[in-house]
């Protein structure tokens, strides 16, 4: 039986259980075990604490902090906009990292964080997701040919401008989205892994990149979320994506891990 100490944060309802790796005696006892299976039985609803996933907050030898993610299947992300603002929420706020710029590598690379805070709290977080990569496509949907936009923001992402939103598979990581006006989007995200969620960071980000690169709106735009909303710019084809939301803490305790 492993006792592990954790964090329950949220960016706009899209929740997952951080775990603290800098403390010595948490790091080994995370060593010992099956990250997804750990991930998976956190996760359920039912049986567990609650959540889209696992966020695993590390030591990292080039950046102020590692972040590993685990969707609610077990299955590794490379990246997550709104699990990244809650690890730069608790940095500072834990004291790890004292400054307002922070660096948080991921498997898709180092992200650049800049925090606005009152009163010693974070309220907002502005996250560098780097250059977006995105080309159009097409899916067959019965018989006929459903065209979307492909755009990648370290996961990959398919953008599908719709009304109404069909069911997917769970391994995927689709966004449906309805443009307002030029300044404003709906969007609803189903993400790998972890199925319908309130909010993705990396899915806001892609939907407007798409919805910019078709002419549809301008190139700041707010993102509403079943969750809440993000604010997107994507100053030039060749500029890094801007997010800025931000992130809350739920709770804390400790899991019960029973390997057996």
């Amino acid at each position: 039986m492993q006792t592990i100490p954790f964090i329950k944060m949220h960016g706009l309802g899209n929740d997952y259980i951080y775990i603290d790796c800098f403390r010595p005696e948490t790091a080994a006892r995370i060593a010992k075990i099956n990250l997804a299976d750990l991930a998976r039985r956190v996760s359920d609803r039912h049986f567990g604490i609650g959540s889209d996933g696992l966020v695993l907050i590390c030591p990292s030898k080039d950046a102020d902090a590692r972040m590993r993610i685990f969707n609610a299947d077990g299955s590794e992300a490379e990246m997550c906009g709104n699990a990244i603002r809650c690890v730069g929420k608790y940095l500072y706020e834990s004291g790890r990292c004292t400054h307002l710029h922070m660096e948080i590598r991921t498997l898709a690379g180092v992200r650049n964080l800049a925090l606005q805070v009152a009163e010693g709290k974070v309220t907002q977080v502005t996250v560098n997701m780097g250059r977006p990569t995105l080309q159009p496509a097409t899916i067959m949907l019965g018989a006929d040919p459903v065209g979307y936009t492909a755009v990648n923001m370290g996961n990959q992402h398919a953008v599908f401008f719709r009304d109404t939103v069909p069911q997917l598979p769970p391994n995927t990581n689709v966004e449906f989205v309805r443009v307002r006006n030029e300044h404003e989007l709906d969007v609803r995200v189903i993400e790998r892994g972890s199925g319908e969620t309130l909010a993705c960071g990396t899915g806001a980000c892609a939907s407007a990149v798409a919805a910019i690169y078709g002419g549809m709106t301008a190139r700041e735009v707010t993102v509403h979320l079943p969750g809440g909303d993000l604010h997107i710019q994507w100053k030039s084809d060749l500029a890094p994506v801007f997010m800025t939301g931000p992130a809350t803490e739920v709770f804390r305790g400790e899991y019960r891990y029973n390997n057996e």
